[in-house]
């Protein structure tokens, strides 16, 4: 009997141990994919049709609250809906993660949680209490938030607003009276309006760093205004060095010995008398003198005898006309009558007319111009 015993207990070993076999030759089922993360494109109809059955599922979920009842997997992937956005039409992703948690811990029965004591404000004499929601209560807000994302996809179908009324009125009020000098703001405007924001911050940066350290403070102010002083200064003398040849004393005299205390026709007399001569360099020499006499007279410099002819030249402002003139007019004096080089003709010609354009006012030469001038010219 005992041996019998022992033949069936070796036959349950043996057969176990061939399921135990057998099981493990054959493949484990592949664990379900995931559906947290993924999502897919589906159309206003569709996405309608899953929040009906998400909704269903949430009321299943509800009643049966056990595992097979409330399978995360049965939400499904999320949703990329069409949602128009003015004229254009755009897909917005839709998200179920959230659903997917709380239908996970609907499998456990709801437990029964402590209060939450919020922290007891400034002010309160006594703490108040508030319970947590119960998973219950969780899944009855998930079927309200579906149901009303359900009314507001049938929501985005309506039609768009005409505002053409509202257009109209206000086109009406704008082309009032009180606008009619209304236009808009153009980049200098913006430029500027940015300028002033930045300075008033400047500045009230400075007042408070003038409270914290008042030598900071007054140091960064009498700088800037140390800065804005020396800018205007340096304005001013540039703009005298500028137009200083126009502030000549206003005297009806010459300086003894300048060119200016003869006449410039004396000048041209003896020019005339010289060319006559054939005495070229001479000629040019009174030609010279009879241009710069003209141009003093007419108050362009201030009479001074002690003046070199480069002294002449320098006093031009570089935008005055007659300065290319008197700049040729001056390198074919020094050349013929300081340089030496013999002259001629021709060349007392050249110098001729360039001292006529410049005693006649015009910035090019004028032949011609003379032997046509008056003989009692302005000095």
């Amino acid at each position: 009997m005992i041996s019998g015993k022992m033949r069936v207990r070796s036959w349950i070993v043996a057969a176990l141990a061939l399921a135990t076999l057998t099981a493990g030759a054959q493949p484990s089922p592949p664990p379900a994919s995931p559906t947290t993360g993924r999502f897919r494109d589906v159309s206003i109809d569709d996405y309608r049709q899953h929040l009906v059955a998400l909704s269903a599922l949430v009321d299943a979920c509800a009643k049966a609250r056990n595992v097979k009842g409330c399978d995360p997997a049965l939400v499904g992937p999320d949703d990329r809906v069409p949602v128009l956005v003015g004229s254009q039409s755009e897909r917005r992703l839709v998200r179920y993660g959230w659903l997917r948690v709380l239908i996970a811990k609907a499998e456990e029965p709801d437990e029964k949680s402590a209060p939450a004591i919020k922290p007891k404000p400034a002010g309160s004499k006594a703490a108040t209490d508030q319970e947590q929601p119960t998973t219950s209560d969780l899944l009855k807000d998930a079927k309200i938030r579906l149901e009303d994302d359900l009314a507001q996809s049938h929501a985005a179908e309506s039609p768009a607003p005409d505002y053409t009324a509202e257009r109209a009125a206000m086109q009406q009020v704008l082309a009032g009276p009180e606008f009619r000098n209304l236009k808009q703001q153009t980049v200098r405007d913006s430029v500027m309006e940015k300028f002033g924001r930045w300075l008033n911050r400047l500045f009230e940066s400075v007042g408070n760093l003038k409270a914290h350290s008042a030598w900071v403070g007054r140091a960064l102010v009498w700088g800037f205004i140390l800065a804005v002083c020396v800018a205007l200064v340096y304005s001013l003398i540039r703009l005298e060095r500028r137009w200083r040849v126009r502030l000549t004393p206003d005297v009806n005299w010459s300086a003894p010995g300048a060119a200016s205390s003869r006449d410039w026709q004396l000048w041209l007399e003896d020019a005339r008398r010289a060319a006559a001569a054939g005495q070229w360099r001479e000629a040019i020499h009174f030609v010279y003198w009879a241009a710069i006499s003209r141009l003093e007279s007419r108050r362009l410099w201030p009479a001074d005898r002690a003046r070199t002819p480069r002294e002449y030249l320098a006093l031009v402002a570089p935008e005055d006309p007659r300065r290319p003139g008197l700049a040729q007019l001056t390198g074919t004096f020094e050349r013929f009558w300081y340089g030496g080089r013999p002259a001629g003709e021709i060349d007392y010609k050249n110098a001729e007319d360039l001292a006529s354009s410049l005693i006649s006012g015009s910035s090019h030469p004028a032949p011609g111009t003379l032997s046509a001038a008056p003989e009692g010219g302005a000095r």
